[in-house]
């Protein structure tokens, strides 16, 4: 049985086998994209703004 699973950013069907080499993403393309949405900080994880303290 194939796995498909749904590129992040177009949503379109993409196989989930390991030799995709962009998976989860259907292109390079769809990858980059999406690494530019997390270095403009369009993408957040919760959490503290402080930072831990380290003796």
């Amino acid at each position: 049985m194939m796995t498909i699973v749904n590129c992040p950013t177009w949503g379109r069907g993409v196989e989930g086998k390991t030799e995709n080499q962009f998976r989860p993403f259907c292109s390079e393309r769809c990858k980059q994209i999406d690494f530019g949405a997390w270095a403009i900080g369009k993408y957040k994880i919760s959490g503290s703004d402080q930072l831990a303290d380290h003796p």
